[in-house]
């Protein structure tokens, strides 16, 4: 059956560059993996930090579940604990601190056992050149495909 994705970040490999990413089990509360499965959720403004050894998602927007009493209900953008094993984070944090990369959330997904999971990307910011670059290069893709489409026509 494969995973489900539920969010993705768009904008992730757009502004960073990704040189390898691990998955990441998340502890959530009922009404949040309601609200998962319901697909409402934003990874645009989140990313992953390593705090006394573990690692915690900041910024995921994950809506209320609007049939809840708002008493049980869960505070939208809270700071939710990511599952790793030790190496795992230990690894993570030695990456991030000596090159200086940053834990960027990729996708939110179900996996075939129902848990939500995140595939966190060990992410470098792209410099301004680097975003030009890339653009020019997919303009330069494009025309060239376009002149041979139309060459084809002809």
């Amino acid at each position: 059956m494969g995973d489900h994705t539920i969010a993705l970040n768009r904008r992730a490999r757009h502004e960073f560059t990704i040189e390898e990413t691990v998955e990441a089990g998340l502890v959530l509360t009922g009404t949040e993996i309601k609200s998962v499965r319901a697909r409402k959720v934003s990874l645009a403004e989140a990313y992953a930090r390593i705090e006394r050894d573990e690692a915690w998602l900041v910024g995921m927007h994950i809506a209320p579940w609007e049939s809840t009493d708002v008493r049980f209900n869960h505070e939208p953008k809270r700071t939710r604990k990511l599952l790793l094993h030790r190496e795992e984070i230990d690894q993570l944090l030695g990456k991030t601190k000596s090159k200086g990369l940053t834990l960027v959330p990729l996708r939110l997904y179900i996996d075939d056992r129902g848990r939500a999971k995140v595939e966190l990307g060990l992410a470098r910011g792209k410099q301004q050149h680097d975003r030009r670059r890339e653009i020019a290069e997919r303009d330069a893709r494009r025309d060239v495909e376009r002149a041979l489409a139309e060459a084809g026509r002809r």
